[in-house]
């Protein structure tokens, strides 16, 4: 009986650390966002996730934004069947969606004012914070429609081709320059989960 009643404390205690753990676990830091954190700019990505054309076939017009949340890459369509690829980071799990959006706003060095919602996942965030090197959301931004989402840059080029974010899609500082540059408020930016078939 004296064995049956030890083992039974120490499962109840087991139980009690595992709780008092699991609230404390919520509360630490989402990799993807560090503010203050600035970029390696020596980092070396993957050749996987580094800029380059490639041969794509779609029906889209040039100019296009295709954004493959599966494969971490996003395609601005080119003409004559070609698209330049770029690597991104991609919403974690819960926080992937899809649809069809248009750029409405960009940004340079833009602040960062996290929603409500983000805050109340990680109040550790600041509420906000200008525009710089150690913000989130990078060298530049691209707004989607009225959406709290964006293409931005990052302060953490690792999490390129992985999926951490609240739902935006990050790319390094001087591919989301290279992206910024090209395409105009209004670009037409269709969100996939799975690739086209």
């Amino acid at each position: 009986m004296t064995k049956f009643r030890h083992l039974s404390w120490m499962m109840m205690a087991a139980v009690g650390l595992t709780i008092s753990i699991a609230p404390s676990r919520a509360q630490q830091p989402d990799v993807g966002d560090q503010p203050g954190l600035i970029a390696d700019d020596s980092y070396q990505q993957d050749p996987e996730w580094r800029k380059q054309v490639v041969y794509y076939r779609t029906t889209e017009a040039p100019g296009t934004i295709i954004v493959s949340t599966a494969e971490r890459h996003l395609y601005l369509v080119q003409p004559g069947g070609r698209a330049i690829r770029y690597g991104i980071g991609v919403g974690r799990q819960g926080f992937q969606w899809q649809g069809l959006m248009n750029i409405t706003k960009k940004a340079e060095w833009p602040d960062w004012t996290p929603p409500p919602e983000m805050i109340q996942r990680q109040p550790y965030l600041p509420r906000f914070m200008a525009g710089g090197p150690g913000n989130p959301l990078g060298a530049r931004a691209m707004y989607l429609g009225t959406t709290v989402y964006r293409i931005h840059g990052t302060n953490r080029p690792d999490t390129i081709g992985t999926a951490v974010s609240s739902g935006c899609f990050r790319l390094v500082n001087a591919d989301v320059m290279d992206l910024y540059d090209r395409v105009p408020v209004g670009t037409k930016v269709i969100v996939r989960q799975k690739p086209e078939l």
